[in-house]
């Protein structure tokens, strides 16, 4: 149970107990990502059903306004971070290196976090339009299964954060969360989409930034959520 609490205290902006917990209990709590997962998307799918009592715009603003403020734009910083290090990535390692420790914001950074807010948006509403609102909850539990494998998958970029993370996730933990992702997937079968995200955007940041890093790990889980958004649009669509 520590473990949750810390991952919800490193993930989330949710009042928590304040706990000390070593190195290695904190990388062990990546273990817990996906329950915070659960978490964030059942606070996003209330919001977008009070706001949906009023019209299915104000629910889709709702949910991502609580979005937002849960993560504390955690994934968003990440987003942003890969996106202007993909911009640089071009020149050489050095440059790239250097373009994700910059704390600056940079042109590639706005326009890309600027659209995934926008298209989260316009997921969201024409979600909420169809009364999707488990699968609204489900996103966010999925695509932080994602981290597990990209911490397992991927060369270290560097020695940050990210790193932290290789040698916490156990066998175990793929097969409780892969369980519940298809128990989840009964439910809410566009989830299954879940593991090609995973493998697409591991092999994209392989290719073009060189490893994972924890700005890899948050503009995944963002990159996920909205693809997730999408393909639960999609199913609604064809179901």
């Amino acid at each position: 149970m520590k473990g949750l609490i810390v991952a919800i205290q490193f993930l989330t902006r949710l009042p928590t107990p304040r706990i000390a917990v070593s190195s290695d209990e904190f990388a062990a709590s990546m273990r817990w990502f996906p329950a915070v997962g659960l978490i964030v998307g059942a606070l996003v799918a209330g919001a977008g059903w009070a706001g949906a009592r009023i019209d299915p715009w104000t629910g889709a603003l709702a949910a991502l306004i609580i979005w937002v403020a849960v993560t504390g734009a955690l994934h968003l910083d990440g987003l942003g971070d890969i996106a202007d290090a993909s911009g640089a990535a071009h020149k050489d390692r050095v440059r790239l290196l250097a373009v994700l420790r910059d704390p600056h914001v940079g042109n590639f950074a706005v326009v890309t976090i600027g659209l995934q807010l926008i298209a989260k948006l316009i997921l969201l509403h024409a979600l909420i339009e169809r009364e999707a609102f488990v699968a609204a909850l489900l996103v966010p539990f999925a695509a932080r299964i994602g981290p597990l494998f990209w911490s397992r998958a991927l060369p270290d970029l560097h020695a940050g954060l990210g790193s932290r993370f290789r040698h916490a996730v156990r066998p175990a933990d793929f097969a409780v969360w892969g369980i519940v992702l298809l128990a989840a997937a009964s439910v809410s079968p566009s989830l299954l989409a879940a593991p090609l995200i995973f493998l697409v955007w591991g092999w994209w940041l392989l290719r073009r930034i060189g490893g994972i890093s924890g700005d890899g790990h948050g503009a995944g889980i963002e990159i996920g959520e909205s693809l997730l958004l999408a393909a639960a649009l999609l199913w609604a669509h064809l179901a």
